[in-house]
């Protein structure tokens, strides 16, 4: 397997630096060993490093693979659920196929799962939603009603991505960090998550919440300020419970017109009366 892996990281590389030049027919072959390795989670744009100061690394590679396999599509129509309106897409992304040894809940009403995505068993997908390409959703997560996770986003175990949540991928650039969602994380709906930001577990994310990797997030419990830092996007700490808030403009003109910026404000840390809010979570698997 690692041999394997090994001589798949060259080809891409090659054939990515290689670009519009390279050979059509061999750079569809390459992206569909690594779609299939995407598809089953043996291959991760994102892996656990407990000695990066994130907790993850970037696979660079995978991410320049996916725009391999971009570059060497091309436009065709796919069948959808009403046959007078087919889907166009590059003919490298073709949908994801599921059966029933998948063990996912897939609910009927219009959801999409790109292939080259995993979704371990027990995950549930209410409609409509969308599973971009790269994205890697771990066992028994739900994925509500018009919620995106987009390419590359790493999300845990028991997760709740509700509602009109938005998970943000970051394909591009190959070298920055995809948003990650860890194990047991409840993010609220209408949420959104993006560039990179990390959501360490059994944290909650309220409702209307924006985070960013670059967004700074207030404490209030640990009276500190977290911020981004060279190379490292904002972290959440774990159990933190975060909900939207604002911040005073200081510069002088904002200041005499009493704006206030949107922030993200951490009020508390995961307790047992937070822990009995989210329990009915268990009921819905």
């Amino acid at each position: 397997m690692t041999d394997d892996l090994s001589s798949l990281k060259a080809a891409i590389e090659r054939l990515h630096d290689v670009g519009s030049d390279a050979d059509q027919d061999e750079a569809r072959a390459i992206f569909t060993s690594l779609r299939a390795g995407l598809s089953d989670g043996r291959i991760r744009a994102a892996t656990p490093d407990s000695k990066a100061p994130t907790g993850w690394i970037v696979n660079t590679w995978v991410k320049r693979g996916i725009l391999v396999g971009f570059r060497c599509g091309e436009v065709s129509s796919f069948p959808g659920s009403d046959q007078t309106i087919p889907f166009l897409d590059k003919d490298t992304l073709p949908l994801k196929t599921l059966t029933l040894e998948s063990r996912v809940r897939l609910v009927p009403g219009g959801s999409s799962i790109r292939d080259g995505a995993y979704v371990g068993p027990g995950v549930i997908c209410m409609p409509p939603m969308f599973i971009n390409i790269g994205a890697y959703i771990d066992e028994e997560t739900l994925i509500d009603s018009h919620a995106l996770v987009g390419s590359c986003a790493q999300i845990g175990r028991r997760v709740h991505v509700s509602a009109g949540a938005q998970i943000g991928g970051v394909l591009e650039p190959v070298g920055a960090l995809p948003v990650i969602v860890e194990d047991d994380v409840l993010v609220g709906g209408s949420t959104g998550i993006y560039e990179g930001a990390v959501v360490k577990s059994r944290a909650v994310i309220a409702a209307g919440t924006i985070l960013t990797g670059s967004t700074p997030v207030y404490d209030l419990p640990r009276q500190r300020v977290i911020t981004a830092s060279t190379g490292s996007p904002v972290v959440i700490p774990e159990g933190a419970v975060v909900v939207p808030g604002s911040r005073a403009v200081t510069a002088e003109t904002g200041r005499n017109w009493g704006l206030a910026l949107a922030t993200p404000v951490i009020v508390k840390y995961r307790d047992s009366k937070t822990d009995a809010r989210t329990e009915l979570e268990a009921w819905l698997r």
